[in-house]
């Protein structure tokens, strides 16, 4: 989604460019804490939030270094990567 990819040391140039995709894509909500994770795994609204939020964590994934990957692969949230 962004590039370079997120070292560490470019964090704050990494996050400007992040939040501008995700705000571009309308799915900044589920990175700043505005839009709630819905509570019942029943509701259709969870099933729409839980794809998008592959999605995200998916595209987060793609844009930092294979070091940091590996220690958020496994992080069920893209809010918590």
């Amino acid at each position: 989604v962004v590039t370079p990819l997120l070292t560490g040391s470019n964090y704050h140039s990494w996050s400007r460019s992040m939040k501008r995709a995700l705000g571009a894509k309308m799915k900044l909500d589920f990175v700043d804490r505005t839009l709630p994770i819905p509570e019942d795994d029943f509701d259709p609204a969870f099933h729409a939030w839980h794809r998008c939020n592959q999605l995200i964590s998916l595209w987060i994934l793609n844009s930092v270094s294979p070091s940091i990957a590996q220690s958020v692969v496994f992080m069920e949230n893209a809010i918590d990567i």
